[in-house]
């Protein structure tokens, strides 16, 4: 049975033949994957399917992953191109609000929520339109530090940067956000304390 293995024994039996172990990888991932992908389009359905590709582009270049770092952290690499090359050749999509199919999505929305639900969904949205009018650079070690939940260290491997770098950049983007929090958000911001 197959349920101890870490990632390394799984990758290491599918370089060996065995292919339908790749699974284990997938499932281990895919909430993980899904939850970057919808971070860069913003799109369920654009998610579901970068996400697919992604696993597999993992699976045909496994044979580069060498241990050296986690396979989370080697396959958010992935991720990153991949998402990357994916909002280049698409064109932002600009909804009217003539379309029908814009209200009959506002009335499908479950209204049976709570209130703190509303509240933590509003944060959370909130805090991610601030994070969009961040630069990349910013937005990017921001999402992997916060979202995809990488150590300093890992952020400066798939960044190819320095430790310390890292952390300067994390510095200076929890700053950034502030000010950005702080000047777009003002209102509530104030509330939250």
């Amino acid at each position: 049975m197959l349920t101890g293995l870490s990632d390394n024994d799984i990758i290491n039996s599918v370089l060996a033949g065995d292919r339908e172990v790749y699974a284990r990888i997938v499932e281990r991932y895919q909430s993980y994957v899904f939850t970057l992908v919808l971070r860069f389009t913003r799109s369920r359905e654009d998610a579901e399917e970068l996400s697919q590709d992604i696993f597999v582009k993992a699976y045909r270049a496994l044979g580069s992953f060498k241990g050296q770092s986690k396979f989370s952290t080697w396959l958010y690499t992935i991720v990153n191109t991949t998402c990357i090359t994916f909002l280049r050749k698409k064109r932002l999509e600009m909804k009217s609000l003539d379309d029908e199919n814009v209200f009959a999505t506002a009335d499908n929305i479950d209204s049976g929520v709570s209130a703190n639900q509303v509240e933590a969904k509003s944060r959370t949205t909130m805090v991610t339109q601030a994070i969009a009018k961040l630069s990349p650079d910013d937005a990017e070690v921001l999402t992997l530090f916060y979202k995809a939940e990488q150590s300093l260290e890992e952020i400066a491997r798939i960044l190819a940067i320095e430790t310390n770098t890292a952390k300067v950049r994390l510095h200076r983007a929890r700053t950034r956000l502030k000010n950005v929090m702080e000047t777009h958000f003002a209102e509530e911001v104030r509330d939250l304390r």
